[in-house]
């Protein structure tokens, strides 16, 4: 399971950003053409977070659809596997969208108020 790693890694990318201050939420979009099970990172997160200051941080997993176009025709479609063929039969396909993991966004908490950033 190297969702276990990446969770790790998720972390640790947010909890260097947030340099201290305690993260109330963490936002990533997963895609389901990236080779990561979102729900993995899911089960994992919080014992990842343990003892860090994402500890109790409310985890919001976006799951992105793959979506490509044909090199060929130069339709749009939906890519449920990364080696969908379009209509036309052509197997040179663009990726648009479907193999991302990122950080979309997160959460902390300051002396003053509650802010918002993006990694």
């Amino acid at each position: 399971m190297h969702e276990l790693g990446i969770t790790r890694n998720i972390v640790a990318i947010v909890a260097e950003h947030a340099a201290g201050r305690r993260v109330t939420r963490v936002a990533l979009d997963v895609g389901r053409l990236s080779g990561v099970m979102s729900e993995a990172i899911r089960f994992s997160f919080d014992v990842v977070a343990q003892g860090t200051c994402l500890e109790g941080a409310r985890l919001d997993i976006r799951d992105i659809e793959g979506l490509g176009r044909c090199r060929i025709c130069a339709t749009q479609f939906a890519t449920p596997a990364l080696y969908t063929p379009c209509a036309c039969g052509c197997r040179d396909i663009e990726r648009i969208a479907g193999e991302e993991l990122k950080v979309r966004e997160f959460e902390f908490e300051t002396s003053e108020h509650r802010a918002s950033a993006s990694a």
